[in-house]
């Protein structure tokens, strides 16, 4: 079955950075666009990236552009956030998802890593 595993989250002040990753597993990682999405308090889930099969391809949210690149290792079946210049409102659970980008939902997604960006 479909396995995402993300991992990197963790307590940062503004202005740091943090690098997460996704372990995939239970299907073919390589021939799929993949996504980072989050959800912060009381919100709803927000699309922040995504990366198309090959890693040639990236799109972002405008809140993140710049300061955000998403990355896939293929031959490891995992997918990366390097997250940099963090700011308070970054604060949320990050989940990895596949499918097409910005969607306003994924059925296949992880169980989520935290990351609060707080002094």
């Amino acid at each position: 079955q479909v396995q995402l595993v993300e991992l990197g989250g963790g307590l940062v002040r503004p202005g740091g950075s943090l690098r997460l990753s996704c372990a995939a597993s239970g299907f073919t990682f390589e021939i799929y666009w993949m996504n980072w999405v989050r959800q912060a308090p009381g919100k709803g889930l927000e699309w922040v990236s995504a990366i198309d099969s090959s890693g040639v391809v990236t799109t972002y949210v405008d809140s993140v552009k710049g300061r955000f690149t998403i990355s896939r290792d293929n031959a490891k079946n995992t997918l990366y956030l390097q997250m940099n210049s963090l700011k308070p409102e970054d604060t949320a659970v990050y989940y990895c998802a596949r499918g097409l980008p910005n969607r306003d939902d994924y059925h296949y997604r992880g169980q989520g890593t935290q990351v609060t960006v707080s002094s």
